[in-house]
């Protein structure tokens, strides 16, 4: 994260050209402790945030993100804040005295407010209220809607959230729960998420949801949903927990200690990816297994995005084209279509689409269009074929191990791709990667 031309000032951005305004730069943060307290009749939140930090350079200012809540307090290192303000999505920190690079901050802030989705080129993200609860999706800038932090996904770091809330309510965030107390028709929830996440991987789930265990060792694997919908539910997941069999063959162990699935009494668009956590709507369970693909595609992300997470936005399609791929992998293990076969198909869907992205660098306009999902799943096909299944799933599987819990760009994956080679990949990646029109197949 680049600094701002004053070497004492951290820079109020992560210098990312595709989200100008997220991130921040002059240090990076290691933990979040949150503190919340949520009342779901009036959407009315209050919290505490603790943020561990290390300068990365001398500081006497420097912003976090955060947006639509109101700051009441803030201090570092115990004690308090110069000046704050908020304005254009950032909250401002003057310490009370300069902070020497490398040393540790400890910042404190208190805060409250109505939270609501922010709105941006890629519709309404963050915070979203339901017919009755809450919901937090945070690709690619809604953390600031709930808490303020260091918004990009180059600045990963551990998470520990307490949250008390209406009673009749289930609460659930990323990491395990460790603890649970009910008072005075109120619950505290407590969880710990200590492998490293991106801030936009971070989501609270708040409904009248029942639960379902769809399967306990070797890793708990459950599901929070409406009552109505178990049978369905069952159904329709019945076969993640060989889903989750067939992709640790392919892609390495599944980075996370559980794997929790959220079904929203709301209809949703598109299913989400967090960290240990996918959430779909009630549209997405229909007893037919209508929607197993978008299963196959949201689990496949704990590995692609969710341990492994790109540096940048650039770089997305290293997160849907691998689980793009996911989903062919899992018809074809499926005894469905086979990869050949779908990537046929959608090769085809390709050609007579307009010929204007280049996939590793679609710009921010186009980083989530359908075809980056699909040219990114038909480039690992590509190589695939050119290594053969051995190599090529040893590649994936050396590729999730090296970056656990890590971030990566493209050229990391490139160079790591060569080594498993015995002749020159850049005909094929700068094809398919960074040249415009369609390759053939």
């Amino acid at each position: 994260m680049k600094p701002d031309a004053d070497r004492s000032t951290g820079a109020s951005s992560a210098d990312d050209p595709y989200l100008p305004h997220a991130g921040n730069g002059g240090y990076l943060i290691t933990r979040y402790d949150l503190e919340l307290d949520y009342r779901v009749s009036s959407n009315r939140l209050d919290g505490k945030a603790l943020l561990s930090a290390v300068a990365l350079q001398p500081l006497t200012r420097f912003s976090l993100d955060l947006v639509g809540l109101q700051v009441s307090k803030v201090s570092v290192n115990g004690r308090r804040a110069r000046r704050f303000s908020t304005r254009n999505g950032k909250l401002f920190i003057w310490p009370d005295r300069e902070i020497p690079v490398r040393a540790s901050m400890l910042i404190e802030v208190r805060y409250q407010g109505n939270p609501g989705p922010r709105t941006g080129a890629w519709g309404a993200v963050g915070w979203e209220e339901l017919a009755d609860g809450v919901l937090v999706a945070g690709q690619p800038d809604g953390a600031p809607t709930w808490f303020p932090c260091n918004d990009h996904p180059s600045n990963k770091a551990s998470f520990h959230l307490t949250i008390g809330t209406d009673s009749p309510y289930t609460v659930l965030a990323n990491g395990e729960l460790t603890g649970r107390t009910r008072k005075a028709g109120q619950t505290r929830w407590v969880f710990d998420q200590a492998e490293p996440m991106a801030t936009y991987l971070a989501t609270l789930q708040v409904g009248q949801y029942q639960r379902v265990e769809l399967a306990g060792r070797p890793l708990r694997q459950a599901g929070l949903l409406p009552a109505d919908l178990r049978a369905h539910f069952e159904h329709d997941f019945g076969r993640q927990a060989q889903m989750l069999d067939a992709f640790e063959q392919l892609f390495g162990p599944y980075p996370h200690p559980s794997y929790t699935v959220v079904v929203t009494d709301d209809e949703l668009e598109i299913p989400l990816e967090a960290q240990g956590i996918s959430i779909f709507g009630r549209n997405h369970v229909d007893g037919r297994r209508g929607y197993e693909r978008l299963v196959a595609h949201e689990l496949a992300h704990q590995w692609f995005g969710n341990s492994v997470t790109i540096d940048s936005w650039q770089h997305i399609w290293l997160n849907e084209g691998f689980a793009c791929y996911a989903e062919w992998l899992w018809s074809e293990q499926a005894g469905d279509a086979s990869a050949d076969e779908l990537a046929d198909q959608h090769w085809h869907r390709l050609r007579d689409q307009p010929q204007d992205l280049a996939v590793a660098a679609p710009g921010a306009r186009l980083m989530f269009d359908d075809r980056v999902y699909k040219r990114g799943a038909l480039t690992l096909h590509t190589l695939r074929n050119v290594l053969g299944d051995e190599l090529f799933f040893e590649l994936l599987r050396s590729w999730t191990g090296e970056h656990r819990h890590a971030t990566v760009d493209t050229d990391q994956f490139l160079a790591h791709a060569q080594r498993f080679a015995d002749r020159s990949l850049a005909g094929l990646f700068n094809a398919w990667l960074y040249e415009r029109s369609l390759p053939r197949l």
